[in-house]
């Protein structure tokens, strides 16, 4: 089981980007989807998370200019991110709770992350 994310990049200041991340291999089950950001010389932290039955939470730094959702019927989460500032420099990460077939308990998968650059 793996996350592949895609779609980051360099914009500049007041720009947008989406990303996107897809679970792929033996899956029973997706449950809470989300995405984490690390920028250089800090500590990993939530910018947005999604349930199955689309309950979510925003960091309050992205609240009013990124927007998560997910399609579950391909076990996908995307991230629209509009109106980006300088400090959302970083590199981006997915998450997600995954129960893999023959498991009757979740695991926490990674994505590797993708580099979103925001130039002033």
């Amino acid at each position: 089981v793996q996350l592949q994310a895609s779609g980051g990049g360099l914009v500049q200041s007041g720009g947008s980007l989406r990303l996107s991340c897809s679970a792929s291999g033996s899956i029973f089950s997706v449950g809470v989807m989300g995405w984490y950001r690390q920028a250089p010389g800090n500590q990993r932290e939530l910018v947005a998370t999604i349930t199955s039955s689309g309950g979510i939470n925003y960091a309050d730094s992205v609240k009013g200019r990124f927007t998560i959702s997910r399609l579950n019927a391909k076990n996908t989460v995307y991230l629209q991110m509009n109106n980006l500032k300088p400090e959302d420099t970083a590199v981006y990460y997915c998450n997600a709770d995954i129960i893999r077939v023959g498991l009757y308990y979740g695991t926490d998968i990674w994505g590797k992350g993708t580099q979103v650059t925001v130039s002033s």
